[in-house]
């Protein structure tokens, strides 16, 4: 399996692995090689993706646990907070779960950083482990250990860097993802390549016609790149106190006008109308040419991501910036972008300036 694993380090020289696979029979020497067999075990998941894999995985895991029990929550965005959270917390106490024990997610961002987040405070630190079934979750929010939960309408607020054991990607599961879900996962894996990957930027739009068949070899050479680029990332960086930051790439106006369209649209098409926004401003600071927006503008369409907002104005999405928590001591780090596949943290971008950019995707 080595050749189908990426090594991820967590700290100094321990390492965690991403495994790449088209099903789940291979999660059970996995988790033994990682030395997480004979543990009490607990899926959490949630209504839509539960009634799909839940018992799939718990077949999966027969072979290194014996107790094994779900915890599922009501799909959806809006339940990722801490009433949740603290339902989590009422279930693993009264199951006894003690630090030995073992958490593993079984969805998508939401499950993820749900569940990470519990893991991270539960007994002040236990275990888990990703199993990512979106496309968004498998390129993004499984690997880094970046934890959290939404308090009232402000996104990923409360939160705790807890980095996973293992992340067991089945990518088979991509093929019962909603077209609408996999379409979010686009804008992270188009952000990534323009971050620092021109090369691979131009490989996804050339290849759209097979990514979107859900070519199973196309994808995984798609989808270990994204995790590779963001484990690089994440080793020289972990608690995001400077290259890190340019993952934020499209973020903070994509959180804006998540929060304020009340996740009425998924993270990633946000994610996508944030990169024509960073990108204009990027065109009106001399950064970028116009034929590498318009390119990146194509890269968004080709996929299906909006290239505008409806229902909203320019003032209210810069207020809601404003909220963000990327703020730093009353100043936006903003990324901006140097070319397709560079990009730099800026701190000087003026609300005049990011007017601008927010005028750009105004429908």
């Amino acid at each position: 399996m080595t050749e189908q694993k990426l090594l991820v380090k967590r700290e100094g020289d321990f390492h965690y692995p991403i495994y790449f696979q088209e099903n789940f029979d291979s999660l059970c020497q996995a988790m033994t090689e990682e030395g997480l067999a004979g543990r009490r075990l607990c899926i959490v998941t949630d209504t839509n993706v539960g009634p799909l894999y839940e018992k799939a995985l718990r077949d999966a895991l027969t072979g290194v646990s014996d107790d094994i029990f779900t915890f599922t929550f009501e799909a959806g965005e809006k339940n990722k907070n801490l009433d949740t959270v603290q339902a989590l917390y009422r279930t693993l106490i009264e199951k006894e779960m003690d630090r030995k024990s073992l958490l593993i997610a079984l969805g998508g961002g939401v499950v993820g950083d749900l569940t990470g987040f519990g893991a991270s405070t539960y007994l002040r630190g236990v275990d888990f482990i990703q199993v990512p079934t979106t496309l968004l979750a498998q390129v993004d929010s499984s690997v880094g250990g970046k934890t959290g939960v939404d308090f009232q309408q402000y996104k990923n607020m409360v939160g705790a860097f807890h980095q996973p054991r293992l992340v067991y990607m089945n990518m088979s599961v991509l093929k019962t993802l909603p077209e609408q879900e996999f379409i979010c996962g686009m804008g992270e894996i188009l952000k990534t390549g323009l971050i620092c990957d021109g090369e691979f930027f131009r490989f996804v739009c050339e290849n759209h016609e097979s990514i979107r068949k859900l070519d199973l070899n196309i994808l995984s050479h798609m989808i270990r790149r994204c995790c590779a680029i963001k484990a690089g990332i994440v080793e020289r960086d972990p608690k995001e106190q400077g290259e890190r930051a340019l993952l934020n790439l499209g973020h903070t106006v994509g959180h804006a006008v998540e929060k304020l369209k009340d996740f009425q649209l998924l993270h990633g098409q946000c994610v996508g109308i944030g990169l024509i926004s960073a990108a204009y401003l990027s065109l009106k600071r001399g950064v970028l040419t116009e034929e590498e927006y318009e390119e990146i503008r194509t890269g968004c369409r080709i996929f299906g991501l909006p290239l505008s907002v409806e229902g909203l104005t320019a003032h209210e999405i810069l207020a809601a910036t404003k909220k963000d928590k990327k703020m730093e001591q009353g100043h936006i780090k903003f990324i901006l972008m140097d070319g397709i596949g560079r990009s730099f943290i800026d701190k000087s971008v003026s609300d005049q300036e990011l007017t601008q950019g927010i005028q750009e995707i105004m429908a």
